[in-house]
């Protein structure tokens, strides 16, 4: 039975975001020394608290307690003292045979139940589809984190990030979810405008390599429409990643590599810099726009320095 003490422990650490194994003597054979309904907590460097058998038994214990970290399944350990036809130190259906020769005569099993924190989901934006990733995701077991400021600080053990922010400061997030390190980071965007904040991201110096780890647009295709179709999509995604390591974003299609960027010097809007994009020569410079409007104004400002495309 898991003491009070042990009990607050186990609620400290789960607090902390600290993985640990709860591990339950289910059976004890005469003469061991540990009693069924004895509890210890095993942390995941191998630390040990509580009793759930000796020094031998504490090797089994700590390693199928990793294993059961690494996978976040529950395993049924049986560790006895002489060898049992069809054991061995593979986990099949859940539960494992091992063969301790140390123990003094007796059998022990025990329940081992790892305790994992929920894998933290990062979600920029005060969208509708922004929304639905953090109602939705919560019932898919994540730890999402719904960030409306400008700030955004990606942990390197975070699962994902994602940006639906329809412009607000979208490639800022990007690079911090980019530096970090995510496993998926994916932007709610058009492919047009997912190509122009990529260009940004590009002119700002952030490598071709990592600007191809965005999923843009989020999600996987399945002809969404309402957000909160947008969002099952997105989070079909992330739990791809979570439970396979599934590449989180397919390849880009091929093509020219992502354009510069540029600020329109009448408005201040930071545009792609490309062929499309309403532009002028002047003193020997491409000088962009957001729009004809706005390349006439420079034009009349400049109109005896200016030569137009």
């Amino acid at each position: 039975m898991m003491t009070a003490a042990m009990s607050r422990r186990a609620q400290e650490l789960a607090a902390q975001g600290t993985a640990f194994v709860t591990a339950t003597v289910v059976r004890a054979q005469r003469p061991t020394s540990v009693e069924a309904g004895d509890v210890a907590l095993v942390l995941g460097d191998g630390t040990i608290e509580g009793f759930v058998g000796g020094a031998c038994a504490e090797h089994s214990v700590r390693a199928y307690s990793r294993k059961a970290l690494e996978s976040g399944d529950a395993v049924l350990l049986r560790i006895l003292p002489f060898a049992e036809e069809g054991s061995g130190d593979e986990i099949v259906d859940g539960a494992v045979t091992v063969q301790n020769p140390c123990l003094s005569g007796g059998a022990i099993e025990l329940f081992l139940e790892p305790v994992v924190p929920a894998p933290r989901v990062l979600v920029v934006g005060e969208t509708p589809i922004a929304g639905a990733v953090v109602r939705i995701g919560g019932e898919l077991g994540l730890d999402v984190v719904h960030l409306t400021g400008d700030a955004v600080e990606p942990r390197p053990d975070d699962l994902a990030l994602v940006v639906a922010a329809h412009g607000r400061d979208e490639a800022g997030a990007l690079r911090g979810g980019l530096e970090a390190g995510l496993p998926y980071i994916g932007l709610v965007a058009s492919r047009k405008r997912g190509d122009g904040v990529i260009g940004e991201l590009h002119g700002d110096g952030v490598s071709e390599e990592l600007l191809g780890r965005i999923d843009v647009p989020a999600g996987i295709d399945i002809g969404a429409r309402t957000p909160a179709e947008i969002a099952l999509s997105i989070l079909a995604r992330i739990v791809a990643v979570r439970r396979d390591g599934r590449a989180p974003a397919p390849a880009r299609p091929p093509g020219p590599a992502p354009a510069a960027t540029a600020v329109d010097p009448i408005c201040g809007m930071t545009v792609a810099a490309v062929a499309s994009t309403p532009s002028v020569e002047h003193d020997g410079e491409t000088v962009h726009f957001c729009c004809d409007g706005c390349k006439a104004a420079f034009v009349a400002r400049h109109e005896h320095a200016v030569g137009s495309e």
